[in-house]
């Protein structure tokens, strides 16, 4: 065999274009939305708004957040939120927590079915896995599995709701950690800012 017979034509390709296909958080435009996605209309956008968190192992806080769920003409939605600490007067302190993943329905056949499953990856170490269900403009998910890092804090499990009241998102996260049982830990009010 020569050299040329076994070298992969992408060594030799030209660098491409940018990623040609379109993610999309504003329903008029970019791709189509899969028929599988109906039910989660109502949660995609650009939400930006203010929390608080507590735990018994840390002093309580505030923070703003920013989270974009969008959609790319495939059954699953992406999902990507930003925090960061603030003062009372919602001067910013600090980055906080950051997640990206994918929420997918899952499906009976063809049809879509209200079950939900939810992966969310954070940079602290941590990988969940959700489970949970859609009713109407609700959706309240449990982890079915957590996968972490040697050096991530022993994050257990939680449960997570998240709600649509008045167009604005709502959503409150309880926690299961570092020999803690399952605990309230976040609660936010997010307004559409995009979609």
């Amino acid at each position: 065999m020569s050299e040329e017979s076994i070298r992969p034509p992408f060594l030799d390709a030209p660098v491409p274009e940018e990623y040609p296909y379109q993610d999309t958080h504003d329903l008029r435009t970019g791709p189509d939305l899969h028929p599988a996605l109906r039910g989660l209309v109502p949660f995609i956008g650009v939400w930006r708004g203010r929390g608080s968190g507590e735990y018994p192992t840390i002093k309580p806080f505030e923070y703003a957040q920013e989270i974009r769920i969008s959609h790319d003409g495939r059954p699953f939605v992406s999902y990507e939120a930003r925090a960061w600490l603030v003062t009372a007067d919602g001067e910013p302190i600090r980055p906080a927590a950051r997640e990206v993943g994918w929420w997918r329905v899952m499906m009976s056949g063809d049809e879509p079915t209200d079950e939900i499953e939810a992966l969310f990856c954070l940079p602290t170490g941590i990988m969940e896995l959700h489970v949970g269900r859609l009713d109407g403009t609700k959706l309240r998910m449990a982890t079915a599995q957590v996968v972490r890092s040697e050096t991530a804090k022993d994050v257990r499990g939680g449960q997570r709701l998240y709600g649509i009241v008045d167009r604005d998102l709502l959503y409150a996260q309880d926690l299961e950690a570092v020999g803690q049982p399952l605990l309230p830990h976040l609660a936010a009010k997010l307004t559409r800012v995009g979609g």
